[in-house]
């Protein structure tokens, strides 16, 4: 199952940071950032998978 939020389609993304070292930049490796999924219960349907942003909006709202 891929880790990807049903409600706003939220993926995984590369990313990395550079340091800077002395002079020069030090490379460094890229990570693959994933979402924070929870189970929520959306709804009156079954408990699934959202991203934190998506259960923060549906509460204010």
């Amino acid at each position: 199952m891929a880790r990807v939020c049903t409600q706003c389609s939220k993926g995984s993304q590369m990313g990395g940071k550079r340091r800077l070292l002395r002079a020069h930049y030090n490379p460094t490796k890229w990570e693959r950032k994933q979402p924070n999924l929870q189970w929520s219960k959306v709804g009156d349907g079954p408990r699934r998978k959202v991203c934190t942003t998506c259960i923060r909006k549906n509460k204010a709202a």
